[in-house]
């Protein structure tokens, strides 16, 4: 399928890695110009540099941390002159500590919510009155299942992400009639670093090896493995495409029917 992305202009926070990273790649080998952010500027630039001459597509690094509202209308305007303007926006910056309520401190719940959730709003602040000013442009915020579940030792994430979801539902109504759509995907266990540490935090809680913790995970699975990183970045870019033009409001699930596979397992909450 023809995406229809060519020439399209994109922003993708947290693009430096995991499903930032994937989702840079596959937006610009579709065609996009992409302006990437991320906190490691070494990492930001080495990425930006490898996908562009992968893909022969501009690829823009703008080095800043989207927990600080400086940084964030920073790199949201530099990037909007950078490329001409902005049609797509992925959010992909932030992850969230894992830990039991008694162990979490309010720093931890704040740097989360800053992050996690805050980041995801400051970053709208300043592209969607842009995207309405121009009459269109496509917004998918990358949150996770657990703000659409409970999970007791990923609290802060729980949190977070279902206050993004609850964010982007009040923004595509907003901003549907304007031309631009919000979407959210909200993938399960995915393949990445911040997963190996949430593994370990499970293991920790219930007393285990974290190779156990790892067999009851996949357990709760049906589909029997974890998401990689691109399986998710491939739903985004559908998502942020003309071909998913009536999509808005829509908070899709790529966790393989986790939420499912939690319940008959007696794992939920």
């Amino acid at each position: 399928m023809d995406l229809k992305l060519a020439g399209k202009k994109a922003i993708v926070t947290g693009g430096s890695k995991g499903i930032g990273r994937e989702t840079t790649r596959i937006l610009a080998e579709e065609g996009c110009d992409v302006a990437i952010t991320a906190r490691d500027q070494g990492r930001l630039e080495k990425v930006a540099a490898e996908i562009a001459e992968a893909t022969g597509r501009t690829i823009a690094p703008f080095a800043g941390d989207m927990s600080v509202q400086a940084d964030v209308e920073r790199c949201m305007n530099a990037a909007i002159e950078e490329l001409g303007g902005v049609d797509i926006l992925v959010t992909c910056a932030g992850s969230s500590p894992g830990g039991l309520l008694e162990e979490l401190t309010e720093d931890q719940w704040m740097s989360s919510l800053g992050l996690k959730f805050m980041g995801y709003v400051r970053t709208c602040s300043v592209i969607l009155p842009h995207m309405r000013e121009r009459g269109t442009g496509s917004v998918v915020l990358v949150v996770g299942n657990d703000g659409l579940k409970s999970s007791y030792w990923e609290l802060t994430a729980g949190v977070a992400n279902a206050a993004d979801v609850n964010f982007a539902s009040a923004m595509a109504e907003q901003y549907g009639r304007h031309g631009v759509r919000v979407n959210t995907v909200n993938p399960g266990p995915v393949n990445t670093d911040r997963w190996d540490g949430l593994e370990k935090r499970f293991a920790l809680d219930r007393g285990i090896e974290q190779e156990e913790a790892r067999r009851i995970v996949l357990g709760t699975l049906p589909l029997g493995r974890i998401c990689e990183p691109e399986e998710v970045a491939s739903v985004v870019a559908f998502l942020a495409s003309p071909q998913a033009s009536y999509v808005n409001g829509t908070h899709v699930l790529i966790d393989g029917a986790q939420v499912k596979g939690l319940l008959d397992a007696g794992l939920h909450s």
